[in-house]
């Protein structure tokens, strides 16, 4: 549970905050201050440090324990929480960093109460993309956080919805706003405020490529997949979304013939993951069909899961651009150009 290797490099000084927003100034002051406060924790009873830190508990504080960062897609959010992780002054296996997904996936394997030993001598648990998509979640996080919380472990999200207002429009939030108003006093919510980076000031997402320049690209590049848009969503349907980083392992480009309009919420919702695993990881995505901003219908965009898909959207329109260099490698404004006047004008999110 580290950081994805798109921020294994990430700090609070390669984010370059933009001078038009001042809370993204804000965010780096207070979080540099907050892994500071943290520390490295006390010393496990008899000097020696367990990996599972069952050793004194420091008493937990009054008021958050932990820091919310709230904002559009593409604002750097997962750099900065990056960072943190890194700025922490704290062993490696006593800071944690993963998913919303991935911490429930840990339970899951875990179960409840060794999820909470194990991660209770933490002095940092950072969770990106916090998303609460159904009751049961709810109620699982909420107590889980709580149990942390008076562990002593701090707390540090991501997300595009602010705390009181996670699972709105997609299940019956009010009849959960006890647990939903418990998660989010662990939390100070810290707003920032931005444009997409991924996308301002670039020129326009390339236009899809034919199935032929698709097909030849995949036989050119070592490590890459060739397969239709049909048949990956066919794949990903019969692959739990926690296996999904270990399906692009290896994977040096993604090829994709006939891609088209994703039918239903589900097989969307599946798609995402998979899109955030290739953005982790920094996978090209090379594709015939329509353009990724086609992918989801209009009901989707106007829905509960709408940032979600403008994510995916913003995400996998940043991966083909990267693809150019597979089917124009001498192309000077291609992949790595992308890439690098990326990290020049804004830091990664």
């Amino acid at each position: 549970m580290v950081p994805p290797p798109r921020f294994a490099g990430a700090r609070f000084d390669t984010y370059l905050p933009d001078p038009a927003q001042p809370s993204q100034a804000e965010a780096v002051e207070v979080l540099s201050g907050f892994a500071a406060g943290l520390g490295p924790g006390p010393e496990p009873e008899g000097g020696l440090r367990r990996w599972f830190g069952r050793g004194r508990k420091p008493a937990a504080p009054a008021g958050p324990r932990g820091v919310y960062l709230d904002g559009g897609y593409g604002v750097g959010k997962t750099h900065l929480l990056a960072s943190l992780w890194h700025a922490t002054p704290a062993e490696p296996e006593r800071k944690a960093f993963g998913t919303f997904v991935e911490l429930t996936n840990l339970v899951g394997a875990l179960g409840f109460q060794e999820t909470v030993r194990t991660l209770g001598g933490h002095r940092l648990l950072c969770i990106d993309e916090f998303e609460l998509d159904d009751p049961g979640d709810t109620v699982l996080v909420s107590t889980l956080l709580g149990k942390l919380v008076e562990a002593g472990v701090g707390l540090a999200a991501t997300s595009n919805t602010l705390p009181g207002r996670l699972g709105e429009g997609r299940f019956a939030a009010q009849d959960f706003l006890r647990e939903i108003q418990g998660l989010s006093a662990h939390f100070r919510p810290l707003r920032i405020d931005g444009e997409d980076y991924r996308h301002r000031g670039l020129p326009q997402a390339p236009p899809p490529a034919t199935d032929e320049e698709v097909e030849r690209a995949a036989h050119a590049t070592g490590g890459a997949s060739l397969d239709t848009f049909p048949a990956l969503l066919g794949h990903l349907s019969r692959v739990h979304p926690s296996r999904y980083g270990a399906l692009t392992d290896g994977v040096r480009a993604v090829c994709l013939t006939g891609v088209h309009p994703v039918p239903d919420q589900s097989t969307a919702l599946r798609l995402v993951v998979l899109a955030d695993r290739l953005y982790d990881r920094e996978v090209p995505v090379l594709a015939s069909g329509v353009p990724f901003d086609q992918l989801f219908g209009e009901d989707m965009l106007k829905g509960g899961y709408r940032k979600k898909y403008f994510r995916a959207i913003s995400r996998l329109t940043a991966l083909a651009r990267d693809a150019r260099r597979l089917t124009d490698p001498a192309d000077g404004n291609g992949a790595d150009g992308d890439r690098a006047g990326r990290d020049r004008a804004r830091p990664e999110d």
